[in-house]
């Protein structure tokens, strides 16, 4: 019994961490504007309502990326604007790619399929709540 809670305490806190680490990088990514933001502010507040009560509902009413992860969480919500800036940030690095670099094209393909499986995804989400 002690061995499964201490390896259930260990995942939290990994978890834990990697919620820190995902966080920090998120705001990197809100300085620079070639790092997202909103996918690593996703993926903390996953890790945190995994491992910590406290610090996921800390994220989640943050002032400042508090309201587009609570539109996520209960409605999945992608507003247009950051969908617009995603799928035109892919296309441009695409484009960089493609036309200034000498990427093998199986790289090429991977980052054509990938890219395309995101923009679906994107472009599948809400982008307004229900009325």
């Amino acid at each position: 019994m002690i061995e499964v809670e201490q390896r259930s305490r260990a995942f939290r806190l990994a978890l834990f961490s990697l919620g820190w680490v995902f966080f920090v990088l998120g705001i990197i990514g809100a300085i620079l504007p070639v790092m997202p933001t909103t996918p690593f502010m996703l993926i903390a507040l996953w890790c945190f309502a995994r491992s910590s009560r406290r610090f996921h509902g800390w994220l989640l009413h943050h002032k400042l990326f508090g309201p587009p992860l609570q539109s996520w969480e209960r409605h999945g919500i992608i507003p247009l604007g950051a969908k617009i800036i995603a799928i035109a940030s892919m296309v441009v690095s695409m484009i960089y790619v493609l036309g200034f670099t000498q990427t093998p094209g199986y790289l090429l393909a991977f980052m054509a399929i990938t890219s395309t499986i995101g923009a679906v995804f994107i472009l599948t989400r809400p982008h307004r709540g229900p009325e």
